[in-house]
């Protein structure tokens, strides 16, 4: 368990932490000279059973709330410290609505110095101490009277802290590995050393990490858990991580950065969160209101965009959207704070809610529907009310990956939701079952209606089918659903086209005869040259007008491509040559085709070459200049996916 101090400047809170631990929090030079605290400092407090108490003293100087922050979210326990000769200050006021932000809870108060005051005074303050907690996450929390130069009260708050520790839950560990960094230093004959949080998961010695949001990669050497030589360290411990790797030096890394499981690299520059402002803010908030964020250990400035119409008034929640100055390294359900622009007071906090918000569309009534759903803080309920709202798909990779979920954990939410899953683009797609079965039906709806209309063509492309999809859904996730529509029996794919399963189409059977004949001609050998419509004839033995409509109603069906006038190649095979226009650029140190090497390749005879390269940059598949060609490498494929629509 992580003890955090809180409380105003001068109240004892350094000394207390002294008398519990036996460690001199202040380590600086200037924090020895004036006598307070300016940075964060540590100790920590072996206790019977094996745990370790560990502490984060932190500045109650105005001036130094920033440092304050650094140390504060990573807390299981807050300890306000109150002097009794003092009362409750304008630091203990802020660190109280820093901690209730932040959720912090349980926790205890020490009313320090107890020996400077009578037993009248102690009690007023005790009232005013009872009066500031009200409606605070430390309501109702236990108060010990401690006097750091006698010791009266030391031993008492001793048990309580080890009480509570042994009461203490911690925080999932089966989430994937993420330490907040507050300080980096080097250490003779050990190298780079990083102190912090475990924000969620575990570590190992020899894993490897990134250090986000630059993405610094290194493997971990050795670990002190709670000051301890370990070989694991986890959630609710504070850990020193001895960190290796090309470019990992003490100038590489700075406090505010995370180190984490590689997995969950991806730094977020524009994040949607919950945001409470605080009662004593003297006006409401106003949209794009410059102010500092506080996460974890990193500061960085922001702007504020309401997600409603109306100011955000003190003491209200409220939807808004955090556009920051650079990118940080956080998980959705994170807790932060805002104070203002000159980093003078705390104006507010919340939770972070989407780590990949939209810059447009951020207010329509859909996205605050998402909104609403991704808010649960229970994975399980979060991914099961976002598939029953706008967008209706959730990737599956992302969600895990924003919420810094383990491989276990995600199954269990998997298995808890029972999405429909889709592969799609190297994702997994999630649908509910509600959607799937409602895009099963739009997509038989649509194609149904096409069969009608025109009974001699043999379905819709897979795009075109995807965009007629209900709900509306991106073009690559609708590609993805179509597909897996075929894979699994509800929807057939034949000839470049999607159909209904039951959908019959085709030749009658004196023109299926006929293409039977037709068929080996434009085939084998002789399929780059294969003869013009009115060569086929003759060959044949058919009436030209007869071969020819044959063929027009082949191409209408995607069978074959009229590459030139009257001239038809089988699909498969104008997908061939396409294939070879590519091989030949890449072979070349230019990327150029010339006409002569396609002609060769193909052994086609020149005319023939320039009509297929002709018909390639209609398609926009070859890019001429002059008489040369280059391949766009980017319509390639979509090239390919192309010939299932009429040419």
């Amino acid at each position: 368990m992580i003890v955090g101090t809180a409380g105003h400047i001068d109240h004892g809170k350094s000394a207390l932490v002294r008398a519990l631990t036996g460690v001199d929090t202040d380590r600086l030079k200037e924090e020895k000279a004036r006598g307070i605290s300016i940075d964060l400092g540590f100790a920590y407090l072996p206790l019977d059973g094996g745990q370790v108490l560990g502490f984060v003293d932190v500045p109650g100087h105005e001036r130094f709330v920033r440092n304050m922050l650094a140390g504060a979210s990573g807390i299981d326990f807050a300890l306000l410290v109150v002097a009794a000769d003092d009362g409750v200050m304008p630091q203990t006021r802020e660190h109280l609505a820093i901690l209730d932000l932040l959720g912090v809870s349980p926790g205890l108060v020490a009313l320090t110095k107890i020996d400077l005051v009578d037993a009248d005074w102690r009690a007023a303050v005790e009232e005013d101490i009872g009066s500031a907690l009200q409606g605070a996450s430390l309501a109702g929390a236990p108060l010990l009277g401690v006097s750091s130069v006698t010791g009266e009260g030391i031993e008492a708050l001793r048990q309580a802290l080890a009480a509570a520790a042994r009461a203490h839950r911690p925080r999932r560990s089966q989430g994937r590995f993420r330490l907040a960094v507050d300080r980096c230093f080097s250490l003779s004959g050990a190298g780079t050393v990083v102190t912090g949080a475990v924000m969620s998961g575990e570590v190992r010695v020899g894993d490897s990490v990134v250090v986000g949001p630059g993405g610094l990669r290194a493997r971990v050497r050795s670990i002190h858990a709670q000051n301890r030589p370990a070989e694991r360290g986890a959630v609710g411990e504070r850990c020193a991580l001895n960190l290796t790797g090309d470019g990992v030096s003490r100038h590489q890394i700075a406090r505010g950065e995370v180190v984490m499981d590689p997995a969950l690299l991806a730094p977020s520059a524009r994040i949607d969160a919950e945001l409470r402002l605080l009662a004593h803010e003297r006006r409401a908030l106003a949209d794009w209101t410059p102010v500092r964020l506080h996460h974890a250990a990193a500061e960085v400035a922001a702007r504020v965009a309401l997600l409603s119409d109306e100011p955000l008034a003190p003491g209200e929640e409220g939807k808004v959207q955090l556009v920051l100055d650079r990118p940080i390294c956080a998980a959705a359900q994170d807790r932060f704070i805002l104070r203002d622009a000159a980093g003078k007071r705390t104006i507010g906090g919340g939770r972070l809610l989407d780590l990949r918000a939209p810059q447009r569309r951020r207010r329509t009534p859909a996205r605050l529907a998402q909104l609403e759903a991704l808010a649960r803080p229970d994975p399980a309920a979060a991914l099961a009310a976002a598939l029953s709202v706008w967008p209706f798909h959730v990737d599956a990779t992302a969600f895990a990956r924003d919420r810094a979920l383990g491989e276990g954990e995600m199954r269990k939410v998997l298995a808890e939701v029972a999405p429909v899953r889709v592969p799609g683009g190297g994702a997994e797609i999630l649908l509910s079952p509600a959607s799937w079965s409602q895009l099963g039906a739009g997509a038989r709806a649509a194609l149904a209606g096409f069969h009608k209309a025109h009974p001699d063509l043999p379905g819709l492309s897979s795009e075109r089918l995807a965009k007629a999809l209900e709900p509306a859904l991106p073009a690559k996730v609708g590609g993805a659903v179509v597909a897996a529509l075929v894979e699994r029996g509800v929807l057939a794919s034949e000839a470049g086209a999607v159909r209904s399963p039951d959908h019959s189409f085709g030749l009658d059977s004196r023109d299926q005869a006929l293409w039977d004949r037709i068929r080996p001609l434009l085939s084998g050998e002789r399929r780059f040259r294969p003869p013009r419509a009115v060569e086929l004839a003759p060959l044949l033995g058919a009436p030209e007008a007869e071969v020819r409509r044959v063929l027009k109603a082949l191409a209408r069906q995607r069978m074959v491509v009229e590459v030139a006038p009257d001239h038809f190649f089988r699909r498969e095979t104008v997908e061939e040559m396409a294939a070879a226009c590519a091989d030949i650029a890449a072979a070349q140190s230019d990327g150029q085709i010339t006409a002569a090497q396609f002609r060769d390749r193909l052994n086609n005879g020149r005319k023939v070459a320039i009509q297929i390269l002709e018909y390639f940059d209609r398609r926009g598949l070859t890019l001429r200049r002059g008489d040369v060609r280059r391949i766009d490498a980017r319509r390639l494929e979509q090239f390919r996916q192309a010939q299932v629509e009429t040419t």
